[in-house]
């Protein structure tokens, strides 16, 4: 009886720790710099794999070693980057081309402008249907069924 006690207590923890581990993984971060090199692995001995040009691009954190993260974009690419390069700034882009932003989270207040796909945007904030987006040129309202990684952590 007393070894099931502790293999329950045991249990308990792991499942407290894994659960704790896997919520700070899986965050929505962004780019911080137009050049962000994404390297086969958690160090700079590791090969670059590949070069992000753009600024606030939306990543998610799959994994971390250290001072790197596994991260993954909207096209499912992954890789990793130091946290020097990672912003806690929320973006997104579209993923739907003609996307229209609205100047009030309804489709009935007046449309700003369409989007093009993949448009990165920096999300101010989110209701259930709608999040209230912005970038250099453009601020408003956009659904948020189009935009990638705002679901998952904007699910009010």
């Amino acid at each position: 009886m007393q070894i099931v006690k502790i293999m329950i207590r045991f249990l308990l923890l792991f499942s407290i720790f894994f659960f704790i581990s896997n919520s700070a993984l899986s965050d929505l971060q962004s780019l911080k710099n137009n050049r962000v090199n994404v390297r086969l692995g958690p160090s700079i001995s590791y090969p670059i794999k590949f070069i992000y040009k753009k600024k606030y691009l939306p990543v998610i954190i799959i994994d971390q070693h250290y001072n790197w993260r596994k991260i993954k974009d909207y096209e499912s690419d992954t890789g990793w980057v130091h946290i020097s390069q990672l912003s806690k700034i929320k973006t997104t882009v579209t993923t739907k081309n003609n996307d229209v932003v609205f100047s009030r989270p309804s489709i009935y207040s007046k449309p700003k402008v369409k989007l093009e796909i993949y448009k990165v945007l920096i999300i101010k904030e989110c209701n259930k249907i709608w999040c209230k987006v912005k970038n250099s040129k453009i601020s408003g309202w956009i659904k948020k069924q189009h935009l990638w990684g705002v679901k998952e952590y904007y699910s009010n």
